[in-house]
């Protein structure tokens, strides 16, 4: 079986993780939470965003958690942030939407992880594959993405 480009990644640096494979096509994170055995809150979404013209960075957000986007841009010291594109996630990862992890990537992206995933210890990203995750450590994703920034980027209750 072909092993997945972030956990690829992750083996050359050295980072423990294993590799969850869904029997059947995920089409939601609830869904996908439930095979993996997690709460939708350890499963992170890996999302990118256009901050100027050919400028992206990328955010990681635990499961159902929305990103705020008054708080990206001011986090950012920008007044217009975007959501990249099918295209242009492909063309700067390489990888497809809904496959999408940190690792791997087809050009170097400032990360910003945001604090709810660092409050649970166990957490599933993309493989860079479909229906296909890596399941590790979230202190050691932290650890592997050595540049990331964790930030409040979720609109509070």
């Amino acid at each position: 079986m072909e092993t997945p480009p972030v956990s690829i990644t992750l083996e050359k640096l050295g980072v423990p993780h294993t590799i969850f494979r869904h029997e059947t096509p995920v089409t939601s994170f609830e869904q996908a939470a439930s095979e993996r055995g997690q709460r939708p809150s350890q499963v992170v979404r890996s999302i990118l965003f256009r901050i100027a013209e050919d400028e992206f960075i990328m955010a990681l957000v635990a499961g159902p958690d929305q990103v705020s986007w008054k708080a990206l841009r001011k986090l950012l010291g920008r007044s217009r942030v975007s959501m990249a594109g099918e295209d242009e996630v492909l063309a700067v990862t390489g990888y497809r939407v809904g496959t999408v992890g940190p690792f791997g990537l087809l050009r170097p992206l400032k990360v910003l992880i945001e604090a709810g995933v660092m409050r649970e210890e166990e957490v599933s990203i993309g493989s860079g594959m479909r229906n296909t995750a890596v399941i590790l450590k979230s202190k050691d994703l932290h650890h592997a993405l050595q540049d990331a920034e964790v930030v409040e980027l979720v609109e509070k209750d």
